[in-house]
Parts: structure tokens; C-alpha cells; sequence
């Protein structure tokens, strides 16, 4: 074995020996928003205030991994995400909630501030939608898309063991779907199963 690769591996050896790793549960209320403009995020967060949370789009409960770097203050979040949401739509007055289940995988690059009290953080989200074609009443909800990419940004602070984030989801990749009438075959309405999202939640680090 090569000088070289030894000495590779000792280093490799070595920020792994002094990177901290934390792993945490972690649940968020998912609302729909309009953009990532402070106005329509607080415009969201005031609506669902009023409603006691009655117009959220959905939930998500999964697993978070905080790897972190042995200097500088990044970190490496890998998180994992059971997520269900809804688009409540009218056609011919007619109300259609199209239910959607999807597993969504963010992988997050952040900073921490005030010794990791308060991190900011951003990075790609990838998601695995788990709903197909679905009826409701006369309408059928088309569905095509399996894999969608998005974004996220947001921030988190951490007292002792618990956590509270809030983030902004945004999409790469759009997932247009279509509501069919299913007596004529026509579509009705397409509508996009990915939609912006005002997300804020709550977690608790194992360790």
C-alpha cells in the first residue's frame, strides 16, 4: 500500500474520529405558499395562525443526520421524510382533495453560529411520490411523475436536545397533474402537484 494511500486514509480516519454526527427525530407542518418573499411567508404564517392550523396542505415525520465538520462550523444534514399533502380544488362545483404520499430525501449544507445553537442551512431535495392515479367522485387525478427534485433553505435552533426549524421548499422539477373528467374523458383542470412550501417544525436529537 502506497504512502499516499495511507496517508489518505489517516486523514479520512481523523475527521471522521473528530466529526460530531447527531441523529434526531424529527415532525413539520407543511403550508402552501405563494413564493419565498418574506411578505407571502408571513402572509402563510399569519392565515394558518388565524386558523388554528385548519389550512395546512399536510405533515411530514422522518429522521435527520447532523454530520459535522471538525472546524469551520459546516455541517452535512441528510434527512429521510414520510410527507402527505393535499390540493383542495373545485371543478363544476364540485370540491376535489387530491391526497398525495411521497418520500422526500433532503440533503442539506449548513453553518452553525453561537457555538451550533443557531444553524442556516440549504441544499436539493429529491422526492419519490407514492400516490398513483386516484379516483374522486366523477374525476380521476392523472399521475405521471415519480421522481421530482426540489430546494430548501431555511434555519434551526437547538436547546439541548430539541430542535425548531422553519424552511422554504421551492421546486427544480415540476409535477403537473391532471383532473379528467371521467364520464367524457376530457381534462379538466391541470393543476402542479409540487407546490411551494412554508414549512416549520419541531425534533429531538437522540444524542
Amino acid at each position: 500500500m502506497s504512502k499516499k494511500l495511507i496517508s489518505t486514509l489517516a486523514i479520512f480516519l481523523g475527521v471522521m474520529a473528530y466529526s460530531q454526527v447527531t441523529v434526531g427525530l424529527r415532525a413539520n407542518a407543511l403550508f402552501n405558499t405563494s413564493s419565498a418573499k418574506w411578505k407571502d411567508i408571513e402572509s402563510t404564517a399569519t392565515s394558518a395562525w388565524e386558523s388554528k392550523g385548519d389550512n395546512k396542505a399536510g405533515f411530514n415525520i422522518g429522521l435527520a443526520a447532523k454530520i459535522g465538520s471538525p472546524v469551520g462550523g459546516w455541517f452535512v444534514m441528510p434527512e429521510i421524510y414520510y410527507t402527505t399533502f393535499k390540493n383542495t380544488l373545485t371543478v363544476d362545483d364540485v370540491t376535489v382533495e387530491a391526497k398525495n404520499n411521497r418520500i422526500d430525501v433532503p440533503v442539506l449544507l449548513g453553518h452553525n453560529f453561537l457555538l451550533g445553537k443557531l444553524a442556516a442551512f440549504v441544499g436539493p431535495v429529491a422526492s419519490y411520490n407514492l400516490s398513483g392515479d386516484k379516483n374522486y367522485n366523477d374525476f380521476k387525478v392523472d399521475a405521471k411523475n415519480e421522481f421530482t427534485v426540489g430546494y430548501q433553505f431555511g434555519a434551526q435552533a437547538t436547546l439541548s436536545k430539541f430542535v425548531i426549524n422553519a424552511r422554504y421548499e421551492g421546486a427544480f422539477s415540476k409535477d403537473s397533474r391532471k383532473i379528467i373528467d371521467i364520464a367524457t374523458g376530457d381534462e379538466v383542470v391541470r393543476y402542479d402537484n409540487r407546490p411551494s412550501m412554508f414549512i416549520v417544525g419541531i425534533g429531538y436529537n437522540f444524542n
